[in-house]
């Protein structure tokens, strides 16, 4: 039998996968991700127009809409528009509600904005929404910050010139101080 009209085993699948996997000896490393550069702090963030309330200086922003009916949350990117979304008219949220505009609709729809935010990887992102406290909007905000998504955006790292006196420490280098942490001891009695 030739070697290529063998029949198909799971040894040689296995095989097979195991080398199409196994990474290359390579010099560099080609990121797919399309926010990486966002997360590393050096992305383009529009300045926007400095007579311009809220303003543009945002990668993410969180943009709620309230209708009579339905409450929906929007994450939306500066370039690419709406990223996530939740809504109560959803089929699977609306199964689970009793009602999809009271106190908790808002707590619920806000655990599973941040549940999709932290799945897709977005931690941080702004909100120019000003609620009452004690409101259901209050209330939604509060979740969402609860469950790990935070509302204020890391400062875009500006550029260093030669000339500087001093140099912001770069995000994806691991300075000696950050990796001698001292654990403390424990005394016995």
């Amino acid at each position: 039998m030739s070697r290529s009209a063998r029949p198909l085993t799971s040894a040689r699948v296995l095989h097979k996968i195991k080398a199409l996997t196994t990474p290359q000896n390579t010099d560099y490393v080609v990121n797919r991700n399309p926010r990486n550069l966002e997360r590393l702090r050096i992305a383009y963030k529009p300045g926007g127009y400095h007579l311009e309330k809220p303003g543009r200086s945002f990668w993410h922003t969180l943009e709620i809409n309230t209708s009579g009916r339905y409450v929906s949350a929007d994450v939306k990117h500066f370039e690419n528009g709406t990223i996530l979304s939740a809504s109560t008219s959803e089929w699977a949220i609306k199964q689970q509600l009793y009602k999809t505009n009271d106190t908790a609709a808002f707590i619920n729809l806000g655990r599973v904005l941040a549940h999709r935010c932290l799945q897709s990887g977005i931690t941080e992102m702004t909100c120019n929404v000003e609620a009452v406290p004690g409101s259901k909007l209050q209330k939604l905000l509060q979740t969402l910050q609860d469950n790990g998504v935070s509302f204020k955006e890391p400062a875009r790292l500006e550029n260093t010139q030669p000339w500087d006196a001093e140099r912001h420490e770069k995000p994806w280098a691991v300075s000696e101080q950050s990796l001698n942490t001292t654990v403390p001891q424990k005394s016995e009695k």
